[in-house]
């Protein structure tokens, strides 16, 4: 990966941070983001630290915000020449519904359409570096989504909390199959992880309720630690043997088929288009 710059989202915690100091061993410039400026300067210590690198930088991102994604889109941009790898690990899991400034429901947009826009935002500069990848992080909670997603509540008013970040990490599937579509040809491939059930600080904050508070400490004796779940990510944004492979689901660095409902390709392409309506100006 010497010579390569990598961008992980989320990267100052839990698998995106592992990730990240994989990545770093082997010789990529990695740029995490976080949305708090303290956390995302303690995970730049820690990075450099255990990778044994100072190719390594932190950026301001919250995807709660579009105009955040924008501001760093652009930021990027101007510091960056090229973008050999995105990694969209940042995502997240609530309790109860809430809404984010742009008027979407936050699970949603954290998890879908801030990593939709910020793609978008940074398409030009992954073809221009092509070959290049694009690795999406999902979760294997895809499969409860059974009945696929609602189009005339993309939004949630009906509001189940896991199973409406099921349908986010559905979203992410259907998202990233579209984008491999999209981009072929470019020299850029997408791929999409699951990372296993992760001992990380996801869910731990209090988001969850009752949940993260009770039935996730009973399941984390029977977890990956962090840096086990950042495997699949690190293998597949960097083993010279998938240079090609695109449009593909992953669990432990091994191509398996997701749901049927991550499959459709109507939906696909739906997502897409209702997608790029929303992140319109």
């Amino acid at each position: 990966m010497g010579g390569k710059v990598v961008l992980i989202t989320g990267g100052n915690a839990g698998i995106g941070k592992e990730t990240a100091i994989g990545l770093a061993k082997l010789g990529a410039t990695v740029v995490i983001t976080s949305r708090n400026a303290e956390r995302g300067r303690d995970a730049l210590a820690e990075i450099k630290q255990r990778s044994g690198s100072d190719r390594v930088d932190v950026m301001q991102l919250d995807l709660a915000s579009l105009a955040s994604v924008r501001s760093f889109a652009d930021a990027f941009l101007a510091r960056y020449d090229r973008l050999d790898v995105l990694v969209e690990n940042a995502g997240l899991v609530l309790g109860s519904r809430n809404v984010t400034e742009d008027g979407f429901e936050t699970t949603f947009q954290v998890n879908h359409l801030g990593h939709f826009l910020l793609t978008e935002l940074l398409r030009d500069r992954l073809v221009a570096s092509a070959p290049s990848r694009v690795v999406v992080v999902a979760s294997d909670a895809h499969k409860s989504a059974r009945r696929g997603l609602d189009f005339d509540d993309l939004q949630s008013s009906r509001y189940r909390s896991f199973n409406v970040y099921a349908k986010s990490k559905l979203a992410n599937i259907l998202f990233t199959r579209e984008l491999a579509r999209r981009l072929d040809g470019t020299g850029v491939t997408a791929n999409v992880v699951h990372p296993g059930f992760v001992a990380s600080r996801f869910g731990r904050d209090g988001d969850l309720g009752m949940l993260g508070k009770v039935t996730m400490p009973l399941m984390r004796p029977f977890a990956l630690n962090a840096e086990q779940g950042a495997r699949t990510s690190v293998y597949v944004a960097s083993d010279p043997a998938l240079e090609g492979v695109t449009g593909t689901y992953w669990v432990r660095c091994a191509p398996v088929s997701p749901s049927d409902a991550a499959l459709d390709d109507d939906a696909a392409r739906e997502l897409w288009e209702r997608s790029v309506a929303m992140v319109s100006p």
